[in-house]
C-alpha cells in the first residue's frame, strides 16, 4: 500500500506543471512597472537587476537577427519596451523645441569594475554623478554618471543614454541586446543626474540570458544537481519499497513515518527539477509549481525533524506512544513549518536576482533558533533513551541507538561547520563575485538530509527481525535479550540450548528419584 501511495504521489508533478502554465511570474525576465527612481547621494537611480552571467560561446555578427532560442550559446541582456516617465511639471520647465530636455543613463557593469563608476573630488564621499569639481579634476562631463573605462575592455562599464526632447512626458529606448563577453556578476542601474527629473519612473523589462538558458548563473548548476538527487531518491525509494513489500507483516508504525519522509523527499527533488527546467527554457518562473515545491520542502523538513525527535524519545522502541509530549511535539512542528515556509517563499517564489534580499536575512533567525531548540531537545531525549536501554540491558536496541546517536552527532557537527563556512563565504564576498560556487551552499543541506535519511533507513529497515527493536513489555523484552545472548554465547546455537535443557532435565529427574526412594524407606 505504501508503494502504491508513493506512485500516486509521483503523478502530482505532472498535474502541477499543467496548472502552473496558467500562473507564472517572470524571474530572469526582470519587470519594471513604473518603478520610481530614488535619491542616492547626488543621483536618482533604481536597480534593474543583478545576476551571474557566463560569457557567450561565440560572438554574433553586428546585425544578428533576433532569435528566441534558449540554448543558442549566447549570453546577453536584452531591453524590451524600456520607457521613462517624468512629471508634467518637469516637462514644462523646458522649451517645446528643446533637443535635449533631460538625460537618463543605463549603466551595466561587472562586479569587478564597481569602482569604475563614480568618483571622489577630494577623497571624501564618493559621488555617482559628475560635479563641477570632479569635472575639473577627472575630466568627466557635468550632469552625467562618472565612468572610468575598464582595464580589460574600454567599452565597459556599458553606458546607454536616453534623452527626453521638448516637453515629452515619456521616452522609450529602442530594443537592444548587450552581449556578455566576460563571465561575471553583472549589475544594471537606471540613473539620472538631473534634479529636475526627481520622481521619474521606469517601465518595461529586461531579459537576462546565459549560454544554456534563462536560469541565473547561481541557479543554473542546481538544475543538474536536482536531477541527480531525484535519481538518488528513486533508488532509495525502490530499495525501501522492496523491503517494505517483502516484510509487510512485520512493519512498525515508525517505518510508516520513514516512508512518508522518503516520499516527500522524492517529490521535492522532482518538483525542484521541473521548476528549474521550466524556468531555464522559458525565462518565466511558474508561481504554482514553485509554491508547491516550497510547501513540500517545508513539510519534508518539519516531518523529518519530528521523526528524529520521536526516535530520540524512543517512540515505538522504549514507549508505544509519546504520551503527554504529543501536544508539545505537534505545536513545535506547526511553529517550525510556518517559519520554514515563510523563509522559503521569501527566498524562492518570485526570485529575480542572484543576491538575497534583506527580508530573507530577517526570516533566517527564527528558523535557526527553532533548529537549535530542536537539536537540544533531541539530544536530551536521546540521552534519556540510552540510559533506559542500558538499565534494561537491551543490547540490540542499545546498539542501534548508539549508531543513530553517532550519525546524528556527525550531522550536527557537519551542520555547524558548514554554517561557519557559509557565514565566512558571504562575509568575504559582499559583491557575490564567487557566485559560480554559490549553489553548493544550497546543495549541501539536501545532501546532508539525504545522508541522514539513508542512515535511518538502514537502521530501521523492514525485516523479519523488525520486532526485535519494537516496543514490548519489560519482562518479555528482558527474556528475549537473554535468549539472544545465550544463542550468541553458545557456539552450536540451539544444540547447546538443547543440551543444557537435557542436563537440567536429568538433574531434576535425579532429585525426584532420590525423593521417592526416601519416601519408600
Amino acid at each position: 500500500m505504501a508503494c502504491i501511495s508513493v506512485q500516486c504521489l509521483l503523478l502530482l508533478p505532472t498535474l502541477a506543471i499543467l496548472l502552473s502554465l496558467f500562473t507564472s511570474v517572470e524571474s530572469s525576465i526582470h519587470i519594471y512597472n513604473r518603478d520610481p527612481l530614488r535619491e542616492v547621494g547626488n543621483a536618482y537611480l533604481v536597480s534593474g537587476g543583478s545576476e551571474g552571467v557566463a560569457s557567450s560561446r561565440f560572438i554574433p555578427p553586428p546585425r544578428r537577427p533576433f532569435r528566441s532560442t534558449a540554448h543558442d550559446g549566447l549570453s546577453y541582456i536584452r531591453f524590451e519596451n524600456i520607457t521613462f516617465w517624468r512629471s508634467k511639471a518637469a516637462a514644462d520647465q523646458h522649451p517645446t523645441m528643446a533637443y535635449n530636455s533631460g538625460l537618463v543613463q543605463i549603466i551595466i557593469f561587472e562586479a569587478a569594475d564597481r569602482d569604475n563608476i563614480g568618483g571622489s573630488p577630494y577623497g571624501g564621499q564618493r559621488s555617482i554623478c559628475c560635479t563641477a569639481d570632479l569635472a575639473k579634476l577627472e575630466g568627466c562631463k557635468q550632469g552625467e554618471v562618472i565612468r572610468t573605462p575598464s582595464v580589460t575592455d574600454a567599452n565597459w562599464p556599458m553606458v546607454l543614454n536616453v534623452n527626453f526632447k521638448g516637453r515629452q512626458l515619456s521616452v522609450q529606448l529602442k530594443k537592444k541586446e548587450v552581449y556578455i563577453k566576460k563571465t561575471g556578476m553583472y549589475n544594471l542601474f537606471f540613473i539620472s543626474c538631473d534634479p529636475k527629473l526627481k520622481g521619474m519612473k521606469v517601465s518595461g523589462r529586461t531579459v537576462w540570458k546565459n549560454p544554456d538558458g534563462y536560469l541565473p548563473g547561481r541557479m543554473s548548476p542546481l538544475m543538474k544537481f536536482y536531477a541527480i538527487m531525484t535519481v538518488a531518491y528513486i533508488l532509495l525509494t525502490a530499495i525501501w519499497c522492496l523491503q517494505y513489500v517483502r516484510h509487510r507483516q512485520d512493519v512498525l508504525p515508525l517505518q510508516y513515518c520513514i516512508t512518508g519522509v522518503i516520499a516527500l523527499g522524492l517529490l521535492e527533488m522532482i518538483f525542484w527539477y521541473f521548476d528549474y527546467a521550466y524556468f531555464n527554457n522559458t525565462g518565466a518562473r511558474p508561481v504554482g509549481l514553485t509554491s508547491w515545491v516550497v510547501t513540500i520542502g517545508a513539510t519534508r523538513r518539519t516531518v523529518s525533524r519530528l521523526l528524529i525527535l520521536s526516535i530520540s524519545m524512543g517512540y515505538g522502541v522504549v514507549r508505544p506512544t509519546l504520551g503527554g509530549l504529543t501536544t508539545k511535539v505537534l505545536l513545535l512542528g506547526i511553529t517550525y513549518f510556518v517559519a520554514s515556509i515563510l523563509l522559503n517563499i521569501t527566498e524562492y517564489v518570485g526570485t529575480i536576482n542572484d543576491i538575497a534580499g534583506r527580508a530573507r536575512i530577517m526570516l533566517v533567525l527564527p528558523d535557526a533558533l527553532l533548529d537549535a531548540f530542536l537539536i537540544l531537545w533531541i539530544f536530551t531525549s536521546l540521552s534519556k533513551t540510552l540510559e533506559q536501554l542500558q538499565a534494561k540491558r537491551s543490547s540490540v536496541k542499545l546498539d542501534i541507538y548508539r549508531q543513530f546517536s553517532n550519525a546524528l552527532a556527525i550531522t550536527v557537527i557537519a551542520s555547524v561547520a558548514w554554517i561557519g563556512y557559509e557565514v565566512y563565504f558571504k562575509a568575504t564576498d559582499p559583491f557575490n563575485e564567487r557566485w559560480q560556487g554559490g549553489w553548493i551552499i544550497t546543495a549541501f543541506w539536501d545532501i546532508l538530509a539525504f545522508g541522514l535519511l539513508c542512515v535511518i533507513c538502514y537502521l530501521w529497515a523492514p525485516s523479519q527481525t523488525s520486532q526485535r527493536y519494537a516496543y514490548s513489555d519489560a519482562r518479555g523484552e528482558d527474556e528475549d535479550e537473554e535468549t539472544e545472548s545465550l544463542c550468541k554465547e553458545t557456539p552450536q546455537g540451539d544444540i547447546g540450548l538443547i543440551k543444557m535443557d537435557r542436563k537440567e532435565g536429568s538433574d531434576s529427574s535425579d532429585v525426584e528419584d532420590d525423593t521417592q526412594e526416601g519416601k519408600r524407606e
